[in-house]
């Protein structure tokens, strides 16, 4: 499938997505909410995937919203506001609820809605160069992108609500600090480093790794006795797949493991 807004590539099972508006900071129009919604369900649907690299073109990860786009609306802008966040909140559902993990190569600024999707990634590599801002609060809105529960998970509430209403511009070192970032690498160096953190990914066993993620994420919020019945019930099922009984026999035969995926 081609897309407007983005480029796609699949290559030894990792989906390469680079948000493709340069000459707009990458920033999320309508078309490109709808491209990030097509992707996420062509990326969950296909076996192939078993882990998936969003990064950005140009000097930019994502400069947010594109409120030039927005602006053009007129009257009709709090009903376009509903339509585009439909689309990348359905985006960024069917990319956390999957079983490929998320990694972001974050080579630019990440601002707004950009910040927003690097918080919701797994594994998060950026560049020593990039830099993060909420930047919602200036423009007199309110966060999207799934920021408001992402990012107190990753940085707690106090530090969330600091970025949020503040809007200070944070560096890849300061972002490392906060556990917005997993790694800081040099810039010429990223794409390499995160697409080598993709192919690991990759290369494990992905129902086990979809199965990890949305175990963490329901922690959050379960109750500590439900916590560990989902923990039971999802080993459980891990040892009826291939990939399970694969990882138990290479152990006991003292081998790497060879993971089929899904």
């Amino acid at each position: 499938m081609d897309y407007e807004t983005l480029t796609y590539e699949l290559r030894d099972h990792v989906a390469h997505i680079t948000l493709n508006r340069p000459e707009a900071a990458n920033a999320i129009n309508l078309q490109m909410a709808i491209d990030l919604m097509q992707v996420s369900l062509a990326t969950s649907s296909d076996p192939d995937v078993r882990a998936i690299l969003l990064t950005g073109s140009g000097r930019f990860f994502c400069a947010g919203g594109d409120l030039k786009s927005f602006a053009a609306q007129g009257d009709d802008l709090p009903a376009h506001m509903k339509e585009v966040t439909t689309f990348l909140h359905g985006a960024i559902s069917r990319f956390t609820r999957g079983d490929a993990p998320l990694i972001a190569a974050i080579n630019g600024v990440a601002a707004g809605a950009g910040m927003s999707l690097a918080c919701s990634c797994d594994i998060v590599l950026a560049a020593e160069s990039a830099r993060f801002t909420m930047a919602y609060t200036k423009a007199g809105l309110t966060p999207d992108g799934s920021s408001t529960y992402f990012l107190p998970r990753k940085v707690g509430l106090r530090r969330a609500l600091e970025l949020t209403l503040l809007n200070p511009m944070v560096d890849a070192a300061q972002a490392r600090e906060y556990g917005l970032v997993t790694r800081v690498v040099p810039d010429d160096r990223l794409m390499a480093e995160a697409t080598a953190a993709a192919g690991e990914v990759a290369a494990g066993p992905t129902v086990a790794l979809g199965e990890t993620r949305r175990l963490f994420h329901s922690g959050l919020v379960e109750t500590l006795e439900t916590q560990m019945e989902l923990e039971t019930q999802a080993i459980a099922r891990m040892t009826t797949t291939a990939d399970g009984r694969e990882g138990v026999q290479a152990f006991l035969e003292k081998r790497a493991p060879t993971f089929a995926g899904r």
